[in-house]
């Protein structure tokens, strides 16, 4: 029987990993499906990893390179080229591996780190043809830095989060021409300095509050792509069309946290985050077991989910050192203008000094304050010059302000200055 069993190998599992190993943890397994270690990062090749955690810009590789390092310097275990097919509330694990075959593995804790997966376009439901040249941007990143195949010439990209934004700067640095990048939003969905860096800085037009209403195709590639301007409801204008002669087109429009394990085995899901709902430490509905990362909330930074995950990792190796925690606990909800808060439930005994909340608003802000309330009464506020449905917010809720809290909710909402 393991201590701990880490599914997935990303930079959130390597960190949960390594984390669980420092507290005191020796019979570890990470299982990770792809034939390496290091997820995601792996084919995010840009630079600007790494700023928080270790005060220096790194590409994607060598982020993770760091902490492969550090697990090299441990007892961890590693299955490579594994799929985990079903865990349960029992920590059994279910695997398979063309090496070893079925297995079932037992483990005192688990941590569920398998990150998330890109929308298509099944799942937005854009009109036309059928083509070859629609990609999600992601699976085109994977193309071009990691198989080295060059996914197209001329590109719309539709949706502007993160990777969407940066593959049109990669698209460019390949020699592609990139005509547009598309947003059903009045606003980005990525992180402002992606927007100058990876668009403005290249002269790629950005459209907000447009979306594609058509694309059209020759000899079965994309040939053609109609863009419209979207009223408030977001119904396309009539007369606002922009035409586009394109071979390719790059999905960008949002992930999903990867929970089917989660949903099989009974963890309580929260519908705003589509991950599990988490105690402070990381810890889900099901005693012993853990999420973090990208499968909890999606993050717009690798240093968070490191962050994050570490405090996973800590927290499993401490319910196999000492058991399960018991306690009441706090239900934090979003209030106006918050899409979400993770964790959703504080368990204040337990809490040393100060419990992270993270989450995202709804809208564009200014000048703006967040507020934490208990019933009618305000525990605490904190000022903001700029926040953005894109960008992750962060606060810390000191233990003796939770101490304060009447009743068993916080409400954090936004509001303008």
């Amino acid at each position: 029987m393991y201590d701990l069993i880490v599914i997935g190998g990303g930079p959130a599992g390597l960190a949960a990993a390594n984390s669980a190993w420092q507290k005191g943890l020796r019979r570890i397994l990470i299982v990770e499906r792809d034939k390496e270690l290091g997820g995601i990062l792996n084919q995010c090749i840009h630079n600007g990893f790494g700023l928080h955690r270790f005060k220096e810009e790194l590409t994607g590789p060598e982020y993770a390179a760091r902490f492969i390092e550090m697990l090299n310097s441990t007892g961890v275990e590693v299955m490579l080229d594994t799929m985990v097919l079903e865990i349960n509330d029992q920590r059994q694990v279910h695997v398979i591996s063309a090496e070893k075959g079925y297995q079932v593995l037992e483990a005192r804790s688990i941590v569920l780190s398998m990150g998330c997966r890109e929308r298509t376009r099944g799942a937005i439901g854009i009109p036309g043809d059928r083509p070859a040249g629609v990609f999600t941007a992601g699976s085109a990143q994977r193309y071009l830095n990691l198989e080295g195949y060059m996914v197209g010439k001329r590109v719309v990209i539709l949706g502007s989060g993160d990777i969407g934004l940066i593959m049109a700067r990669r698209m460019t640095l390949e020699g592609a021409t990139v005509l547009a990048c598309v947003e059903l939003m009045p606003y980005s969905g990525g992180l402002m300095r992606n927007i100058v860096q990876c668009l403005q800085d290249w002269g790629i037009p950005l459209y907000l509050s447009h979306t594609i209403t058509d694309i059209q195709s020759q000899n079965g590639r994309v040939s053609h792509v109609t863009v419209q301007k979207l009223d408030e409801n977001r119904n396309p204008i009539p007369g606002t069309n922009l035409e586009f002669d394109c071979d390719t087109v790059l999905l960008s429009v949002g992930l999903i946290p990867e929970n089917e394990l989660t949903r099989a085995a009974g963890i309580e899901m929260d519908p705003r985050t589509n991950g599990a709902v988490v105690y402070e430490n990381m810890e889900t509905s099901v005693p012993g077991i853990f999420a973090c990362g990208n499968v909890v909330h999606v993050h717009d930074l690798v240093d968070y989910v490191s962050a994050e995950s570490e405090r996973a990792g800590a927290a499993a190796a401490e319910f196999v050192l000492k058991g399960k925690r018991e306690g009441t606990a706090l239900t934090v909800q979003n209030g106006a203008d918050v899409g979400y808060t993770v964790p959703q439930k504080i368990r204040v005994s337990d809490v040393e000094k100060a419990a992270d909340l993270f989450f995202r608003v709804r809208k564009v802000f200014r000048d703006s304050v967040i507020e934490v309330r208990s019933g009618d009464e305000l525990l605490l506020s904190f000022k903001r010059d700029h926040m953005a449905p894109g960008e992750m917010e962060h606060i810390l809720l000191p233990r003796k302000i939770l101490d304060q809290a009447r009743g068993d909710t916080l409400t954090v909402s936004a509001k303008e200055a």
